[in-house]
């Protein structure tokens, strides 16, 4: 499975979806999920058609735009300001999942709201569950280069979110940080603000995941690249001849 999550930040830059485009031919997605589309939901189905998927859903604020392939019968279960989830269930294999899609608020007061439909969703989940978007905030220090000093007030609720919904962030691949403010003097700031959260549910049902940080390219941050696969690779050890064996031979 091959799902893309991109913070757009518009859909009618002919640079960011000629690349959507493109993307979605080469590895033919399982859902994308857009935030900041910049267009009125009106052209939902204008941008589904020309991306070839069945299915596209919008929050209530049109801020997230959902497409999803044919093979997938969608059912909305919560939806608000700051994210959208809905439950998938793919007919070829009979597996279903949770997919949330976030587009936090800029404040600390206003994202509590999303904290708290995280938690509710996660209530007696038994169901395979991923969430991704862009959540705004960062975890630590570490995630943001330049710019004011991290306090830990900024930090503490979204930390506390992740903990008490039992969701695991996956890492990721290429550049450690997903959004660039766009200056190149002293004023430049990078921050990891997109990511990838899953629950122990489709750990079991992917056991491999893999998010990668594509190059910023027609908008400010990175699209993330997620391949779920339901095979473990097979790490073969390669042979060494060890000159011992050869006395012991002798011997």
């Amino acid at each position: 499975m091959n799902a893309l999550i991109w913070n757009i930040r518009s859909v009618n830059t002919q640079k960011a979806f000629t690349r959507l485009i493109n993307m979605q031919k080469r590895h033919h997605f399982y859902f994308i999920g857009l935030m900041e589309p910049f267009q009125d939901k009106q052209q939902l189905e204008r941008y589904r058609r020309k991306l070839g998927l069945k299915y596209a859903i919008v929050n209530t604020n049109g801020k997230i735009w959902f497409f999803v392939d044919e093979c997938i019968d969608v059912e909305v279960i919560n939806d608000n300001d700051q994210q959208i989830t809905c439950r998938l269930m793919n007919q070829e294999s009979n597996t279903e999942m949770l997919v949330t899609l976030v587009y936090a608020k800029c404040t600390q007061t206003e994202r509590l709201q999303l904290w708290d439909s995280l938690f509710q969703v996660s209530l007696n989940l038994q169901i395979p569950w991923l969430v991704g978007g862009d959540f705004n905030v960062i975890v630590n220090e570490q995630e943001k280069m330049e710019g004011l000093p991290v306090t830990e007030e900024e930090t503490t609720d979204f930390n506390h979110c992740i903990n008490t919904c039992v969701l695991e962030d996956k890492g990721f691949k290429g550049s450690k940080f997903t959004w660039w403010n766009g200056r190149t003097d002293d004023d430049c700031i990078f921050k990891r603000l997109d990511r990838v959260l899953c629950n122990e549910k489709i750990q079991e049902l992917f056991p491999k995941i893999e998010v990668e940080h594509l190059i910023r390219s027609g908008s400010d941050h990175a699209p993330m690249l997620i391949s779920c696969s339901t095979e473990v690779e097979q790490i073969t050890k390669s042979f060494r001849f060890l000159n011992f064996w050869l006395k012991e031979v002798r011997s």
